[in-house]
């Protein structure tokens, strides 16, 4: 940067202390740098390097420090309350720039990069992947990833159930799919795997530890909000999401699971290993499988199995859906075996009702036989006074008989009433009333009274008035009285 003239000087000189000018001002009218100006005036001190100029927030700087070092997080509209009820009169601004200031830096953790051993440890995580639509509303749909921390080689499999027998049954198919087991299970801390933690004491799911007593696996716990010490898993997340996930579109879990194992036999064991390259994860897992643990054969079960009650028309309810069971079952507690694929129900050792496994919402499943056996078992109760004579009437009454034995009312009440609309109406409008519900598919017995009196104003007949008469009363010939004895008069 040149000197400027002495004439040049003087004039920034007078222009400055005379006129009052700017430094910029100065700067632009005599094409000079501001930097400059200010040496030729002596203003060219360092910035700071006068007297600090006092602020307002000066007389809180021990208190703003000592609150600072307690909650280093605390946020500067807090610290402003904070200061106001003890006589602050700055603004939120200035306090929120001092305090960005001077607020404690958080020290970042250091790590050290490990290898596991071959064979040691599995981590294991979900991943959500949306909703799913399902009979009856959606439910959320879940990718389970399992991935072997040495080769890198990962298995995963679409559930829309994340109860801890669905991570049992996903373990055990991972096993199958590796040809083995690690000696670990890695997991992070969901109520599914883990029921009480206080520091380092653990209280995991008992079916889960039966899982692992059986295949000799010893699980094992992230610390808490530490997802950095699974990260083998997360990152095969992340590869999932980004590699298979994005721009597909999963329709159900059998489709997604089918495309899944393609991809994983295709395209991700055939990817570098990210330490051992250019060997591939597969062949890394190929290296790695004669030193993993053997699966047990069978392998151990992993169905849910839970005492049910029957209810009184016949069915047993799982996750909000009701299975029908053989109508003697009514009112007994019986066993129920479910997977992700079907659903048992066992009477001690007799397997009484088998369905396939929903996962609607609120769905109804129903078994032919069994709702054949109901019906035949109303019909039998249903030996009633009055019933042979409704069914000679009117021979589509059998229809409505079925309908009312399927709805678990008293039989005898609904042909007892039955009896009286007949009485009332007469043979043929009954009749009629009963072949039109017959063929609309009602059952409901106001509605039969509803057809009677249509039909009978439709024929035009008076309105039926029902004339109790007391039981000693019987049918009596009335012999007329001879009107001449009747006094005239």
């Amino acid at each position: 940067m040149s000197t400027p003239p002495v004439a040049t000087e003087a004039e920034v000189t007078r222009l400055y202390f005379a006129e009052h000018w700017r430094v910029g001002t100065i700067a632009t009218q005599l094409g000079l740098h501001p930097d400059v100006v200010r040496r030729v005036l002596g203003l060219d001190l360092p910035r700071g390097a006068g007297p600090p100029r006092p602020r307002v927030v000066d007389p809180y700087r021990d208190f703003i420090a000592s609150t600072l070092t307690a909650y280093p997080t605390l946020r500067a509209t807090r610290l402003f309350d904070m200061l106001r009820e003890r006589g602050f009169r700055g603004a939120v601004r200035t306090l929120r720039t001092y305090v960005a200031s001077v607020r404690p830096r958080r020290h970042r953790e250091v790590y050290l990069h490990t290898e596991p051993l071959v064979g040691e440890q599995a981590q294991v995580d979900w991943a959500y992947v949306g909703k799913l639509p399902v009979p009856g509303g959606e439910r959320a749909l879940w990718l389970f990833v399992l991935v072997l921390s040495y080769s890198r080689a990962l298995w995963g499999e679409f559930v829309l159930d994340l109860s801890v027998h669905s991570l049992c049954r996903s373990l055990v198919r991972a096993g199958k799919y590796f040809g083995g087991l690690t000696r670990q299970w890695l997991f992070d801390n969901p109520k599914t795997v883990v029921l009480e933690r206080v520091g380092d004491a653990v209280r995991f799911h008992p079916v889960l530890l039966d899982l692992c007593s059986a295949l000799r696996v010893q699980p094992r716990l992230c610390a808490v909000a530490r997802p950095q010490h699974k990260g083998r898993v997360e990152r095969a997340i992340r590869y999932l999401r980004d590699r298979f996930l994005a721009g597909r579109v999963i329709t159900s879990v059998a489709d997604g699971n089918r495309q899944l194992e393609h991809f994983i036999g295709d395209i991700a064991l055939a990817r570098p290993h990210p330490v051992l390259a250019p060997a591939t994860v597969g062949q890394v897992l190929a290296a790695e499988r004669p030193r993993l643990l053997a699966m047990p054969d069978p392998p151990p079960g992993t169905d849910q199995v839970l005492p049910v009650h029957v209810d009184t028309q016949a069915f047993v309810r799982l996750d909000t859906n009701r299975y029908s069971v053989p109508p003697e079952c009514v009112d007994r507690v019986l066993t129920l075996v479910a997977d992700d694929t079907s659903v048992r129900v066992l009477d001690g050792p007799t397997v009484v009702a088998r369905h396939a496994r929903s996962f609607g919402r609120r769905q109804l499943l129903e078994d032919p036989a069994h709702r054949d056996a109901l019906v035949r078992q109303r019909r039998a109760a249903a030996d009633l006074k009055g019933r042979d004579r409704l069914l000679a009437v009117a021979p589509d009454f059998a229809v409505i008989l079925e309908r009312w034995a399927l709805t678990g009312r008293s039989l005898s009440i609904q042909v007892t009433r039955a009896i009286k609309l007949l009485d009332l109406y007469g043979a043929p409008i009954f009749a009629a009333a009963v072949a039109e519900m017959a063929s609309r598919g009602l059952r409901d017995l106001g509605a039969l009274a509803v057809a009677c009196d249509r039909l009978r104003r439709e024929q035009q007949r008076p309105v039926p008035v029902a004339i109790p008469l007391p039981p000693h009363i019987g049918d009596r010939d009335v012999v007329p009285h001879d009107l001449e004895t009747y006094d005239d008069d």
